[in-house]
């Protein structure tokens, strides 16, 4: 196995995709069956809101029975140990299970913009964001799609594709979704957004968000375990957790850096994002009390707390 970018491959053996493992064995393909069942009456999400998409039928997600893509290309915004020097390769997904007011990207996630793709049309997308050089290949709000995701990989693993697959996600995840990925997931990062209810329920329209992040970032690290990167910084297996530190949510932003440390690890890797801008749905009128920039100083206390729990910044 020589990729065309050799140079672009972790150190060793041990840090190759964990995917190649099932290539070639027929798994990939029963996952993705198993993933298209649960589809019928859609149950991907936590939503479970039974759209039967495979016949046509629109999700909440706003997706039937293919993955819709609004763009992809290499990255060079993401944490450094994604993007490094040539970029992570993002796949920006159209749709999303979650509704959230303040979304920077709600023109892709809450509306159905970009092309449907059929599983070797993806598969060669993959295969395309490999030829240029990026680190990784990185599924952004892939949660409603991972059939597809599935198919795809299936096709992309048997024509070369050698690059670590990263699951960016808002954290919003099934448990029986994410099993479908164990053994195929190398890095995994999910937002968590909210552990108050009340928060959730307002901010995301999705009282249990707090119980479902919970239990999905248990998860992806049973998994994978804590973050490993390989000698020159660049992520090659383990679980990135990313927190936007909201105006007025430090109680919560406390609280979500708390559960990391004690309940998932103290070494787990947290970017505490401070890029939170009213967007979207929120104005004055709408939700006040978060229609403004966060001050330098929460953002500087919820840094503070982060350290002062251990937890690994990046």
């Amino acid at each position: 196995m020589t990729p065309p970018y050799k140079d672009a491959m972790p150190d060793s053996d041990e840090g190759w995709p964990v995917y190649l493992r099932l290539s070639g064995t027929g798994e990939l393909g029963e996952r993705a069956r198993r993933g298209r069942d649960l589809q019928k009456e859609c149950r991907l999400c936590p939503r479970g809101c039974l759209a039967a998409r495979l016949t046509g039928e629109i999700g909440i997600c706003a997706t039937t029975d293919r993955a819709v893509v609004a763009s992809y290309g290499p990255h060079h915004g993401e944490e450094s140990c994604l993007s490094g020097w040539r970029g992570s390769g993002t796949i920006f997904f159209s749709g999303c299970s979650l509704g959230c007011v303040f979304c920077q990207n709600h023109d892709i996630s809450q509306r159905r913009s970009g092309e449907p793709v059929s599983p070797e049309e993806l598969a060669e997308i993959m295969l395309q964001l490999q030829a240029m050089g990026c680190h990784n290949v990185n599924l952004v709000t892939p949660t409603h799609v991972v059939p597809q995701i599935l198919e795809a990989l299936e096709v992309a693993a048997a024509n070369g594709l050698r690059l670590p697959l990263v699951y960016n996600t808002s954290g919003y995840d099934s448990i029986e979704t994410l099993r479908l990925l164990d053994g195929v997931v190398d890095i995994y990062m999910p937002d968590v957004k909210f552990l108050d209810r009340q928060l959730a329920s307002r901010y995301l329209n999705a009282p249990d968000y707090p119980e479902v992040v919970r239990t999905a970032v248990r998860e992806m690290h049973r998994q994978t375990g804590p973050l490993v990167c390989d000698g020159r910084g660049l992520a090659h297996r383990g679980v990135l957790v990313r927190h936007l530190v909201m105006p007025g949510c430090l109680d919560d932003t406390r609280r979500v850096l708390r559960f990391l440390a004690s309940e998932i690890s103290p070494r787990t890797y947290v970017n505490v994002m401070a890029q939170y801008r009213p967007e979207h749905r929120v104005s004055l009128q709408n939700f006040p009390e978060i229609a403004r920039p966060l001050s330098p100083e929460e953002y500087q206390e919820a840094v503070l707390t982060a350290r002062g729990l251990g937890l690994r910044l990046d």
